[in-house]
C-alpha cells in the first residue's frame, strides 16, 4: 500500500488503442481535475505481431513508439502534478521503450524512475513450453490443434493480469511500462495498490475490473461511438473518462469539467456491453466479476456512480495470445457512377472475378483463398438489410486472400485494367492495390505457472545521467489457489414494472425503445441491446430472441446465436458467432470488428406496444425520433 493512506484517487485514461487521439494525454494532465494515475492502453492482438516484425528489422523497435511523442512535452508536467503513468506501450520491448523515455527525461532534465514489468514474451519457450502438463495451446475457440501453426508463430504473449504491476508500483516509479497486460490491470493495479486489497478480496477487484473495462476504450465511455449522438454537443474535444475510485470498491466515472462528449448511465452501459460475452463470468487472471451484479447511478450531470459489482475465485489459468502468418491479402476499388450504378457495378465484379481465375489458371498458380466485393454507399456493412434502392454512386471494393503472394501479383494488375475496358462512368481511386501479410489470431490456455513475470526498476537522475538498477525480481510468482470460471449460474431476472396495454402496436424499427453496442472477440460478434426503460426491457427480453436476431442476420451470421440476459443493465447481449469472415486480418470485411452490426440490430422492425413510450424518460429518449414525438403527445394528454 502507498505511504499515505486515501480514500479516493483518480485514474484517468488517454487512449483506447495505438492510433488514438494523439493529445488525450495532454488534454487529461492539464485538465482542471487532480489526477493520481494516467493509463494508456496500445495494444491488441494484431498489434503484437507489427511491433514483433519492427523489432525483428531493428532491435530497439517493438514498442509503441507514439507514447514517447505525445509524453516528450508532458513529462515534466506529470512529473511535477504526481501523475504517475500505467501502460502497456512496452509492447514487445519493454526495455527499449524505457531506453526512449531515459534519453527523453535526460533531453528535458527530469528525474525519472521507470518500472517494467516483462515475462509476457513466451514465442522463443514455445517448443518447451508445448511439452509441459496442460500446455498443449488448443485454439480455445474452435478446438483445432496447436501442430499446424507452431511454425508459423510471430508473436505469443501471456495476458498478465494486475498483480505484477502491483509488484512494480511497490517501487514508487513514475511510468511503469508493461508488455501484454489484460487492458483492465492496469487500471485495477493502481486500486489494489492505494488501498491495500488482497487478492481474497473479489468484491472490490470486481469493481477495480468493471472500472478498467469502462475506460480502456477511451472515449467509448464518454459519448464516442453513442447510439444517440446527437446529445453529445461536443465530439470536437471529447473528455476522456476519468474515474474517482473509493477504497469500498466503488467509482464514479466522470470527465473534465468543460470538456467535451458525455458521461451518462446510457453512455456506461454501451461500453460495458462492448466485447461482452458471458456476462456473469467476465473473466480475468484477477478475479472473474459478474457484470449482472453492476448498480449504475447517475449522480450529476456527466457522473455515473458504479457499485454492487460482486466477483469470485479466478481460474488458475493464463490466455496466450498468439499471432501466426496466414498468407496474404489486397483489397482495391472503383467508383462507379449512375444511371443504373449498381447493376454497372456488378458487372465490374463479374469481370474481375472472371478474368483472375482465367489468367491464375494460364500462369499455373493457386486461385485465390476467398475474395469478397462490397458495394459500398449500398449496403457493404449491413449486407441485405437495406432496402432497395436506386444508389447514384457506388465504391466497389474487390478483397482477396490467397497462400500465395504471386496469386495477388496478379490480382493487383488485373484490376486497374477494368477502368478503361468495362461499362462506363468509372472514377479512378487509386493505382494497383497493396498486398499485405495475413496475420491470424490464435487464442489458448496455460496454467499461470508456466509464464511468470518479472520486474525491473531503473532511474536516471540530472546528477546522475547514466541509467541506475534499483531493483530486479527474479519470476514473480503470485499464489492461486485456482477455480473454474462456472458460468452456469442463473441470471437474476426480476423486474418492477408497470403494466403495458398490448393491444395497441405499430411496427417501428427497435431504436426507438433500445440502443446498442457492438464489437468482436475473433470471428464472433457481440451486440449489446440495451432497453430505454425497464418496461422496454421486459418487452425486449419476451420478443428479441436469438432466433429472431439469426434470422435478422442471415446474410451475415453463419454460426449460432446465443444470447444472454443482463436484467441490472437492462441488456441482452448476443454473440453471434461466424460473423466476421474470419475476424483480424484474415476478414476481407471492411468492417472486420462487427463496429457497424449494432446499429444494423436496431433497423430492425417489429409491432412494439406503443404503451412503451410512456415509459421512457428524457435521459433514456431516442433524439428526434417519431415515436419520442407520440409519446410527448401522451403526456400532453
Amino acid at each position: 500500500m502507498s505511504g499515505t493512506e486515501k480514500t479516493m484517487i483518480r485514474i484517468a485514461n488517454a487512449g483506447g488503442y495505438w492510433g488514438d487521439d494523439p493529445f488525450a494525454l495532454r488534454r487529461q494532465v492539464c485538465g482542471p481535475l487532480k489526477l493520481d494515475y494516467v493509463s494508456i492502453d496500445f495494444l491488441a492482438e494484431i498489434t503484437m505481431s507489427i511491433l514483433q516484425k519492427q523489432k525483428q528489422k531493428d532491435p530497439k523497435m517493438g514498442y509503441a513508439g507514439d507514447f514517447i511523442s505525445q509524453l516528450a512535452p508532458l513529462l515534466k508536467t506529470c512529473k511535477e502534478r504526481g501523475i504517475k503513468i500505467i501502460t502497456n506501450a512496452g509492447g514487445v520491448n519493454p526495455q527499449a521503450c524505457a531506453e526512449a523515455l531515459f534519453e527523453l527525461a535526460r533531453k528535458v532534465g527530469v528525474d525519472l524512475r521507470v518500472a517494467l514489468v516483462e515475462g509476457d514474451d513466451i514465442a522463443a519457450r514455445l517448443p518447451e513450453i508445448v511439452k509441459q502438463p496442460g500446455c498443449a495451446m488448443k485454439n480455445m475457440e474452435t478446438g483445432e490443434k496447436f501442430d499446424d501453426v507452431v511454425s508459423k508463430v510471430l508473436s505469443a504473449n501471456v495476458y498478465f493480469g494486475a498483480m505484477p504491476v502491483v509488484e512494480a508500483l511497490k517501487n514508487n516509479p513514475d511510468i511503469i511500462i508493461c508488455g501484454r497486460v489484460t487492458d483492465t490491470g492496469i487500471t485495477l493495479a493502481a486500486m489494489i495498490h492505494e488501498f491495500g486489497w488482497q487478492q481474497s478480496d473479489y468484491e472490490k477487484l470486481s469493481h477495480g475490473i468493471v472500472a478498467g473495462h469502462i475506460i480502456e476504450c477511451g472515449a467509448q465511455a464518454t459519448g464516442g461511438n453513442f447510439t444517440d449522438w446527437k446529445k453529445v454537443k461536443n465530439f470536437v474535444d471529447v473528455g476522456f473518462p476519468i474515474l474517482e475510485c473509493e477504497a469500498d470498491g466503488s467509482f464514479v466515472v466522470t470527465k473534465h469539467p468543460g470538456s467535451g462528449g458525455l458521461v451518462s448511465v446510457q453512455t456506461v452501459r454501451e461500453q460495458l456491453l462492448y466485447e461482452m460475452g458471458h456476462p456473469q463470468s467476465y473473466i480475468t487472471p484477477d478475479v472473474i466479476a459478474d457484470f449482472t451484479s453492476i448498480q449504475l447511478n447517475q449522480e450529476g450531470e456527466d457522473r455515473v456512480r458504479i457499485s454492487g459489482v460482486t466477483g469470485r475465485l479466478p481460474t488458475d489459468l493464463l490466455k496466450v495470445s498468439v499471432a501466426y502468418s496466414d498468407g496474404f491479402k489486397a483489397s482495391g476499388t472503383l467508383i462507379v457512377s449512375g444511371p443504373d450504378a449498381r447493376a454497372k457495378a456488378e458487372v465490374f465484379a463479374e469481370i474481375m472475378w472472371q478474368k483472375l481465375s482465367a489468367e491464375l489458371s494460364r500462369a499455373g498458380l493457386p486461385q485465390c483463398r476467398k475474395t469478397m466485393t462490397e458495394f459500398i454507399g449500398d449496403d457493404s456493412t449491413h449486407r441485405g438489410l437495406s432496402p432497395h434502392s436506386s444508389a447514384k454512386e457506388v465504391l466497389v471494393r474487390f478483397g482477396a486472400l490467397a497462400d500465395e503472394k504471386a496469386t495477388l501479383q496478379v490480382f493487383r494488375k488485373i484490376l486497374p485494367s477494368l477502368i478503361l475496358s468495362g461499362p462506363s462512368g468509372v472514377a479512378v481511386t487509386g493505382g494497383a492495390p497493396i498486398i499485405s501479410d495475413v496475420v491470424s489470431y490464435w487464442p489458448a490456455l496455460i496454467p499461470q505457472d508456466v509464464a511468470l513475470g518479472r520486474v525491473w526498476v531503473g532511474e536516471v537522475t540530472q546528477t546522475k545521467k547514466d541509467v541506475a538498477v534499483l531493483a530486479q525480481s527474479k519470476e514473480l510468482n503470485w499464489p492461486q489457489t485456482g477455480g473454474t470460471a462456472d458460468i452456469s449460474i442463473a441470471p437474476q431476472d426480476g423486474h418492477s414494472c408497470k403494466r403495458i396495454d398490448l393491444s395497441k402496436t405499430k411496427r417501428l424499427p427497435l431504436w426507438s425503445i433500445a440502443h446498442a453496442r457492438s464489437g468482436d472477440k475473433g470471428d464472433t460478434a457481440n451486440i449489446g441491446l440495451i432497453a430505454r426503460s425497464p418496461e422496454c426491457y421486459a418487452w425486449l427480453r419476451e420478443n428479441v430472441s436469438a432466433e429472431l436476431v439469426k434470422g435478422w442476420f442471415a446474410t451475415i451470421c453463419q454460426g449460432q446465436v446465443t444470447r444472454y440476459n443482463v436484467p441490472n443493465l437492462w441488456s441482452l447481449n448476443f454473440l453471434l458467432e461466424e460473423s466476421l469472415d474470419g475476424g483480424g486480418t484474415m476478414s476481407l470485411c471492411i468492417d472486420a470488428q462487427g463496429k457497424t452490426l449494432s446499429q444494423a440490430l436496431l433497423r430492425c422492425e417489429m409491432e412494439i406496444p406503443l404503451d412503451l413510450i410512456s415509459t421512457i424518460d428524457a435521459l433514456h429518449a431516442a433524439p428526434d425520433c417519431e415515436i419520442y414525438s407520440h409519446a410527448n403527445h401522451l403526456k400532453a394528454q
